[in-house]
């Protein structure tokens, strides 16, 4: 269930029979034709539809993360590291505060990868809370069933190409686009990265159908279920 749709007496209640929660991550960047918001879209999503037979309860996710590479595409917000290691130790100190032992952090942007290493980091000062990062699109299942679609599921393609990741006024094109040379991206500044892009896709198809796309989410969906399942220190 969303936070949001509980008030405090509520959590408090909750509290007393169970202690999880679920902390969504993304970020507000370029995702080509689609939503600049993607990675928060789907890191929240997921999480809710995970946590709803289960009932446990779902933040809103955190919508900036690390995308200095998309600096030249407007829109795009990258926050330091050391930012969004500070606001990712405050949430977690905060719903441990109010009594969360067992926290679910679903990630939905590679860039936060330094948020993984400051949830090990606090378990050895806070050996009460167990604390998973959780990357939903590339746990094992999930992945296999994307590459079953294509093996060239990337940023900006069709592999976040969802109906809730669409934009009405934007379509996303026909066909496909060339793989992006990603190690000499990665090696470029932002201008370079942005003339390299062109409308941001990393290459492969802009989209598949529809029925490939809902068998992968529910895949995903089973996954991070699973893990907020257990087992859990």
């Amino acid at each position: 269930m969303r936070i949001s749709e509980m008030n405090w007496m509520q959590v408090e209640e909750y509290l007393r029979h169970d202690d999880r929660c679920i902390l969504p991550f993304g970020s507000t960047e370029q995702h080509a034709q689609l939503s600049l918001c993607v990675d928060a879209i789907l890191a929240e999503r997921v999480a809710v539809e995970a946590a709803e037979p289960l009932g446990v309860p779902v933040y809103p996710a955190m919508p900036f993360g690390l995308a200095p590479y998309f600096a030249k595409f407007p829109g795009s917000i990258s926050l330091r590291v050391e930012t969004l290691l500070a606001v990712a130790r405050d949430l977690i100190e905060s719903v441990a505060r109010a009594g969360f032992r067992r926290i679910l952090i679903v990630n939905g942007h590679g860039g936060n990868a330094p948020v993984g290493a400051l949830a090990l980091q606090m378990m050895t000062e806070k050996p009460n809370l167990s604390i998973k990062f959780h990357n939903w699109y590339n746990q094992p299942r999930t992945w296999d069933a994307a590459m079953a679609i294509s093996r060239g599921g990337s940023h900006g393609n069709w592999m976040e190409n969802f109906p809730w990741t669409r934009l009405a006024n934007a379509p996303s094109p026909a066909g496909s686009k060339p793989a992006v040379d990603m190690a000499l991206m990665k090696a470029s500044p932002p201008a370079a990265v942005r003339a390299m892009l062109g409308d941001g896709s990393f290459g492969d198809a802009w989209r598949k159908p529809d029925e490939d796309m809902l068998r992968l989410w529910e895949t995903g969906v089973a996954e991070t279920r699973a893990a907020l399942e257990g087992p859990w220190a």
